[in-house]
């Protein structure tokens, strides 16, 4: 019996970063990620990393041609998911993806090694920008007018060490 070497898959690893439309109700948005999920893991992929998609507001309109007509589009529930899988499959990933009409755009890139170690997490990146501090604006202002209020015994005060400052000079 003669043995043959098969070769090897190799694999690489990819994100996949999405919009679902925001017409999608909010319940079955984690469904329509998990048949997104599902679909890579049917392909033979392996799930690495995930951020679930959530409601923002878009830089841009997009427009997307849907029932018949051209719709614009100001916000979207974006998420995205990293995995690994044999690169002859991932076209029929985006044409999946391209089919379903429940997502507004989608990008699949391949990463490098660094990339793939060092996810990015979008929603939690927004979160933390959006923390606010609580300002009273009556105490800053009534501080920032103590500051610049002196009394005249502390003017007085100023003026006789700056002119002894000039006299010794």
């Amino acid at each position: 019996m003669s043995e043959k070497n098969m070769p090897a898959v190799e694999v690489s690893s990819y994100e996949l970063a999405f919009h679902v439309l925001p017409t999608v109700a909010e319940g079955e948005v984690e469904t329509v990620f998990q048949n997104l999920k599902d679909a890579i893991t049917k392909h033979d992929g392996n799930i690495i990393s995930e951020e679930a998609p959530a409601r923002f507001d878009l830089a841009y309109e997009i427009v997307k041609y849907l029932e018949g007509r051209n719709r614009k589009f100001s916000s979207a529930y974006f998420g995205w998911v990293r995995f690994e899988m044999n690169p002859e499959k991932i076209a029929e990933i985006s044409e999946m993806v391209e089919a379903d009409n429940q997502f507004l755009r989608h990008l699949i890139i391949k990463l490098t090694k660094v990339e793939a170690e060092n996810p990015f997490f979008f929603h939690e990146a927004l979160d933390e920008e959006k923390q606010i501090e609580t300002v009273d604006v009556d105490e800053v202002l009534a501080a920032e007018k103590s500051d610049s209020e002196e009394t005249p015994e502390e003017k007085n005060k100023e003026d006789e060490e700056s002119e002894a400052k000039e006299a010794k000079a």
